[in-house]
């Protein structure tokens, strides 16, 4: 099972995706682990407002199969959820890099995302 690992983001290796519009950040889940997860039917995002640090859990997805946490890869301020994904949690599985998106973050630390993998880092940790 081969998942497509866009080059311009950046992954946490609890599966997690960044893609940095300096001052802020997209994060959500890879492709890869949403098809771990298999059918996601529900998504809990954390609260706008809400500081989170990088590697903290602030988020839960749960499938046919498991409950999982979602964790900010980079730290700063929630500054934007996205309700389509609590409306409709599909979207996680059919477009997990586009309408898939969990939550947006004013970064507080805007080397922290360099430090994450790197695509071609990622897809050797998921023997891509």
């Amino acid at each position: 099972m081969s998942s497509q690992v866009p080059a311009d983001l950046r992954y946490a290796k609890s599966h997690e995706w960044v893609r940095v519009s300096a001052p802020t950040a997209t994060v959500g889940i890879t492709d890869h682990a949403q098809q771990e997860l298999t059918d996601i039917v529900f998504v809990e995002l954390p609260a706008e407002g809400r500081k989170v640090k990088a590697g903290e859990a602030c988020a839960v997805v749960e499938s046919v199969k498991t409950a999982s946490d979602i964790y900010s890869p980079v730290s700063g301020e929630i500054t934007l959820v996205n309700d389509a994904v609590v409306e409709n949690p599909a979207l996680v599985n059919s477009d997990p890099y586009g309408a898939g998106w969990f939550f947006q973050v004013k970064l507080s630390n805007e080397t922290e995302a360099a430090a994450l993998l790197s695509s071609v880092d990622y897809g050797k940790q998921i023997g891509g």
